[in-house]
């Protein structure tokens, strides 16, 4: 069965809602050749939001080509040279037969090493010896300009789970190679993104890292709930059911406007509804939702400290001032310098999005969880 609502992959078509203010702004900065940088918390809609922007730029500007790169499974400097040539060779060939071409063509010092599966069109393995790679990083790190000016053609790399690269032996010396090479090129654009929030902040925003003013950056905000009203009431329209307007309210509240939840719950109540919403439905599903969830999250709490969670349990009851005297001792948090490291060994494990003085959950189904199962 065809369901109206998606989360967890990337989200196009008639599924993408909202946005158009950051697609705009995606589109102005790549048509200026500016160099960008996404920053929020993780499963806002980032990949799905870059992925839109570019299939919108394709339809307007036939001469730009996309090279779209994902660091998840990369863990290595040598990996990640690879997979850049590797992909960049994919995007600006047509064929294999062109790829081999390309890869004699563009590679003077170094010596690829390519095969090919049965499907030669996206079963493709690059490799290169690492003591010549070490020795010649440049000509990866400068083969999207060497390529783009060869074929005449602007490329726009956009490189998702950039933060991953930290985790890599020598993660600053990479960074200070990349900013080296990629500040030089002029028909080359960067979008950098990802989904560990506060490694990112550190990566764009600190002057003492490579990174820093490398670009223009979005701090991408949840879609207000007056998009998802529509968009909801749409859904279950176009496949013959129905809800009102107060239920799909609901709905986005519930969720606290997170595209992935709010999708998410949308679906499940849409899957539990036979023509017509009702809130019975709607609270119901919350609750086989909070249950499903039960073993996650209880993994999840059995690694945290008392203090970690008193906090947690002060964040469900909307304590403001989470640092004063009174709140450390009716919660049993410590001391108040106990308060910066729990916010952050929380931060670091993504449980908590912190912007400014404002903390909120990075995910709206485990604070109900939190609040209907585990504290009641």
């Amino acid at each position: 069965m065809e369901t109206p609502f998606s989360f967890g992959k990337i989200v196009t078509g008639k599924e993408f809602t909202d946005r158009e203010k950051e697609t705009a702004w995606l589109l102005e900065q790549w048509n200026a050749k500016n160099n960008c940088m996404i920053i929020s918390p993780r499963r806002w809609g980032k990949s799905s939001l870059v992925q839109h922007a570019a299939l919108k730029m394709q339809k307007q500007y036939h001469g730009k080509l996309f090279c779209f790169i994902d660091l998840y499974n990369v863990r290595s400097e040598q990996e990640f040279y690879e997979v850049l040539a590797r992909e960049l060779l994919k995007t600006t060939s047509n064929s294999w037969e062109e790829m081999i071409r390309n890869a004699k063509t563009f590679f003077k010092h170094l010596i690829p090493r390519l095969s090919f599966g049965p499907d030669p069109a996206s079963d493709i393995s690059l490799g290169f010896d690492w003591k010549e790679l070490k020795k010649n990083p440049s000509e990866i790190l400068n083969l999207p300009e060497t390529i783009s000016r060869a074929k005449k053609k602007e490329i726009i790399i956009c490189l998702d789970e950039f933060q991953n690269i930290s985790f890599f032996n020598e993660p600053l010396a990479l960074q200070k190679k990349l900013r080296a090479h990629w500040q030089k090129h002029k028909e080359t654009t960067y979008c950098l993104y990802g989904s560990k929030r506060h490694l990112l902040m550190d990566f764009f925003t600190k002057p003492s890292m490579p990174f820093y003013r490398f670009g223009e950056i979005l701090f991408l905000k949840k879609i207000p709930e007056a998009y998802w009203l529509p968009f909801i009431i749409s859904r279950f329209d176009a496949s013959g059911k129905s809800i009102t307007e107060k239920q799909a309210a609901h709905i986005a509240q519930l969720m606290d406007n997170h595209p992935y939840f709010v999708q998410q719950l949308a679906q499940a109540v849409w899957l539990r509804t036979a023509k017509k919403c009702n809130d019975t439905v709607i609270d119901g599903t919350l609750h086989e939702l909070l249950d499903q969830y039960t073993i996650l999250y209880q993994k999840e709490v059995d690694q945290l400290t008392n203090p970690q969670l008193n906090f947690l349990r002060a964040l469900c009851n909307k304590v403001e001032q989470l640092s004063s005297a009174e709140t450390i001792r009716e919660y049993k948090l410590g001391t108040s310098a106990n308060i910066p490291r729990i916010r952050v060994a929380l931060e670091n494990k993504e449980l908590i999005d912190i912007t400014g003085k404002q903390i909120s959950f990075n995910d709206p189904l485990f604070e109900s969880w939190l609040k209907q199962k585990y504290f009641k």
